[in-house]
């Protein structure tokens, strides 16, 4: 290992660490919160509201990650005199602003399959339960539904904040100076392969962090689960 390299090029993939985790972490809770009202609307009865949420988490989960990428950073340059007189063209030409776009229309089609099937998971009996108690569906949602479907959903829910992790490299194609982006331009300085190796390290390091951070929220969340040991 050539420490001077390190010693050189450390500095800046941490910045690029913090960054990717930066992309990351905004484009899951944004993403998150665009899930819920797509799988309500994948779930329910207007074949207008079905018919949308599926065109869209058809598209996104059926096309690279990469690809959607492009269309939004790329393409909107194609849009530059529309964007421009309504006063957007400030974020789609900052790469950072459309990598955390694209992310986040990536996550939330699949977060909200994720929690299509956990709501749908959750038995329609206790609904019944509480409309016979005169709550309102609202609050049935929030109080009666939703938290047993997070429960359902939380292991799925952690692979796929993981497998945005490893996606995000891609953003540094449209030069963000993410991990990716400061390995990349470390190798063409220097052209030592090592320096993807130390990339690949500090990923599994996250990766890791993750999941045991999951492991030890999920064993918590469904303690009222397991048996009774005598």
């Amino acid at each position: 290992m050539n420490l001077e390299l390190l010693g050189r090029y450390g500095p800046r993939m941490l910045e690029g660490l913090l960054v990717t985790i930066e992309l990351v972490t905004i484009s899951v809770v944004l993403g998150g919160l665009l899930a819920i009202p797509v799988a309500l609307a994948r779930l329910s009865r207007s074949p207008l509201l079905r018919g949308a949420s599926f065109g869209y988490v058809y598209f996104f989960r059926g096309t690279p990650l990469l690809a959607q990428l492009f269309l939004i950073y790329y393409g909107s340059g194609q849009f530059r005199p529309f964007f421009d007189s309504i006063g957007l063209w400030w974020f789609f030409r900052d790469a950072f602003l459309c990598a955390l776009l694209a992310f986040t229309l990536n996550t939330a089609a699949y977060q909200a399959e994720i929690l299509r099937g956990a709501i749908r998971s959750v038995p329609h009996g206790q609904v019944e339960a509480a409309l016979s108690l005169g709550l309102r569906p609202q609050v049935i949602f929030l109080k009666v539904v939703l938290p047993q479907a997070l429960i359902v959903a939380l292991r799925p829910l952690g692979n796929e904040v993981i497998l945005m992790v490893k996606g995000s490299a891609v953003a540094a194609i449209v030069t963000v100076f993410d991990l990716m982006g400061a390995t990349r331009l470390a190798f063409a300085r220097s052209f030592d392969l090592s320096v993807y190796l130390w990339a690949a390290i500090l990923y599994l390091a996250v990766v890791e962090t993750l999941r045991r951070v999951w492991d030890r929220l999920e064993h918590r969340l469904t303690r009222h689960l397991r048996p009774v040991q005598p």
